[in-house]
């Protein structure tokens, strides 16, 4: 594998677990599980919204407009994600 894709593959990991962690303290997520469980849904969210965004493909690098996709697409995962656990909740 290139040393490109090793980046934006990278990239796109860290941009999942950035945005699971700041989902799971705005939230005031307390519990270990639901913490390790919004980390898993940002990375899993980036990485696939990255990789079609980017063409199907990583043997390039990673473009800015796959990028954006990523970040817009696991800020919009993680919002629904609590939104049905609140409605859970109340439920």
């Amino acid at each position: 594998m290139e040393t490109q894709a090793k980046m934006a593959l990278l990239v796109l990991i860290m941009l999942g677990v950035t945005l699971g962690w700041l989902a799971s303290i705005i939230a005031r997520t307390e519990a270990p599980g639901a913490i390790l469980r919004q980390i898993a849904g940002g990375v899993t969210v980036s990485l696939v919204a990255g990789v079609i965004a980017n063409g199907g493909t990583m043997l390039g690098s990673l473009s800015f407009l796959g990028l954006g996709v990523a970040l817009a697409a696991t800020a919009v995962a993680l919002v629904l994600y609590h939104a049905v656990l609140r409605r859970k909740a109340e439920a």
